[in-house]
């Protein structure tokens, strides 16, 4: 995977965790990545929404638990506006 906007979110998750991009996969999870705790992945979601100009719902915000599940939220909020 490697659209554009994949590769938008997997850059505010490398300035975010502090790794470099080619530790960070489709896969990557809080469960495969050290840094990502509760604190970092606000963070994220907050860089995220900064980002894309949009904010998360409650239940988006949990579905939200590998870079392929951030992408595919973002990209549906991005589609479907809100």
């Amino acid at each position: 995977m490697t659209s554009p906007l994949f590769e938008r979110v997997r850059g505010i998750a490398e300035n975010v965790l502090k790794l470099p991009g080619s530790q960070i996969t489709a896969q990557s999870s809080p469960e495969t990545i050290a840094s990502w705790d509760s604190v970092q992945h606000l963070n994220l979601i907050l860089a995220l929404e900064q980002e894309f100009g949009c904010q998360f719902e409650p239940e988006e915000i949990d579905q939200m638990n590998s870079i392929d599940r951030i992408h595919s939220v973002v990209q549906n909020k991005l589609n479907h506006g809100s």
